[in-house]
Formats: structure tokens, sequence, C-alpha cells
């Protein structure tokens, strides 16, 4: 008899639920992906979905209707009722026995949640602290997936140092992106961020943050930062989601500027939640 055990309770595989075949559970096959509300109004709504659709395309789970997802979505963040919200949802291949070749008739499975959107005003006004750790992430990072087991290490290994953020460098020392976030770099009157590539995520809110930067008057520039010349920038600063823009006033052992944050971080940051309006 084929059996699983759960816990302390052993059941007949046959009688196990079929979320415990998730494919996302055994192997993170599947995508997600996060938006917010802004007093009521969810951000970017599109934009999101859009980058949904590219990453399902990308890891081959077809059949699933974007429509569709977009009437949860606003079904769900009606019924939750929360003005500032977080909105997570994601969708993975399916449930089946564990076999690294899926079955071709899986059903995707969908999962969604809306909370509130953690406070953040005082990361916003006194700014955070981060740390570098290596990059040890999956060569498509362009692809939204459930592979999330190396940046949970570098956020938690950043966490253990009392920083708000890990920053990741790869093997030729160049910085590609936060753990959670896209960074950016204030030089001079340039803002400076990685290239989009297949080992960076086309971040919805980098999109918006380097709208921002060319709208108070900055130069942009995607090129790839040292940690050496991340250090020696006039501000630095972190773009999420559900943070949108926060300077980064210390990088590792390195005070960035004044310890505060920045002029142009502080305009940045007020032009991109104009968008948010």
């Amino acid at each position: 008899m084929q059996i699983a055990m759960i816990q302390d309770k052993i059941v007949p595989v046959n009688e196990v639920e079929p979320v415990y075949f998730d494919r996302g559970m055994f192997f993170g096959d599947g995508v997600y992906e996060v938006m917010r509300s802004y007093d009521g109004k969810i951000f970017a709504l599109e934009e999101h979905l859009q980058r949904f659709a590219g990453s399902l395309s990308s890891i081959k789970i077809s059949g699933v209707d974007i429509d569709l997802i977009r009437s949860r979505i606003l079904k769900a963040f009606d019924a939750a009722g929360i003005a500032n919200a977080k909105i997570y949802f994601h969708i993975t291949r399916g449930s089946q026995p564990r076999d690294r070749v899926w079955n071709a008739d899986l059903q995707p499975n969908f999962f969604l949640t809306v909370s509130a959107v953690a406070d953040n005003t005082e990361e916003k006004t006194q700014g955070i602290t981060v740390s570098t750790f290596p990059d040890w992430r999956w060569k498509r990072c362009d692809i939204k997936s459930l592979n999330l087991l190396a940046n949970v290490l570098a956020s938690t290994d950043a966490a253990s140092k009392g920083c708000g953020e890990a920053i990741l460098v790869d093997g030729a020392g160049l910085i590609t992106e936060g753990a959670g976030s896209a960074f950016f770099a204030v030089r001079g009157q340039t803002l400076q961020t990685a290239p989009l590539s297949a080992n960076i995520l086309p971040s919805i809110t980098r999109e918006f943050a380097i709208k921002a930067g060319r709208n108070i008057g900055l130069e942009i520039v995607e090129k790839s930062l040292t940690v050496e010349q991340a250090a020696d920038s006039d501000e630095l600063l972190v773009a999420s989601t559900t943070q949108d823009t926060v300077a980064v006033v210390r990088f590792d052992d390195k005070v960035i500027g004044d310890g505060k944050p920045g002029r142009y971080t502080k305009l940045l940051t007020r032009e991109f939640l104009s968008f948010t309006v």
C-alpha cells in the first residue's frame, strides 16, 4: 500500500488532499505577483497582469484566463475592504504525485491573499540600512517564479544584521538588485541601476521609479554598479511594490551621504507617489 505521513499521521496516498501534491510545494513550479493599492485604488494592475502572463508563458503554464484572474483580484480586493492593501497571488502548474515531468492534463492551482500594507513611515523618514550578499539565484530572474530560496537566505542574513534589505552581488562583483527590490544609485545628476536582463526582474516599481527620476531631471543610466561604486554614491535607494521608494542610508559599513534620505531621493519619492493618485 502506498502511504503518506502528514505530521505524525499515516494515511493512504489516495486519501491525501491534492494540496499536498502541489508542484509549487515540490518544485516551486509556479509564478506569482504582488501588487498594492493606494487609498482604495489598485496601482498598475494591468502592468502586473501583463508581467504575470509573461511569467506563465515562460514556464509553459497554459490555459490561464487573465481576464478571470483580473476579476478574481477585483472581487477579493472589494471583499477585503482594505484601502491600502497588498495583493499576493500565484498559480502553480497543478497537483500530481511527485515527478519532475509534469502531466500534460494538469489543472493549474490558484491562490490569493489580501492584507494590509505595513506602515513604512519610519523607513521613509529615516531611510534603511542594507547589507550585501552573494547572488545565488537561478539564471532566469526575469521570470517571477516561486523559486525564492536564495532570496529568503539573503533577506534573513540581512535581517540578522539589523538591515532592511539584502543587496545581491554576482560572481563578477556587480550588483544585480535587492532580494526583494530594485536598487538605484544617485551619482551626480544621474540615476543608475542595472539594465534589464535575464538576471534582473522587470520590476513594475522600477519602471515607475525610472520615470519619476526622469521627471525630476535626472539622467537615467542603466549600467551595473560595483560594490565600491555603490558605497561611493551620493544617494542610494531601493524600490519595491509594498514600500515604493525608500532611501538607503548605510551600505554595509559605509554611511551614504549624511546618513539621511538625500535630496533627490525625496524628490523622486514625491514624484513616484504622484503616479498613484
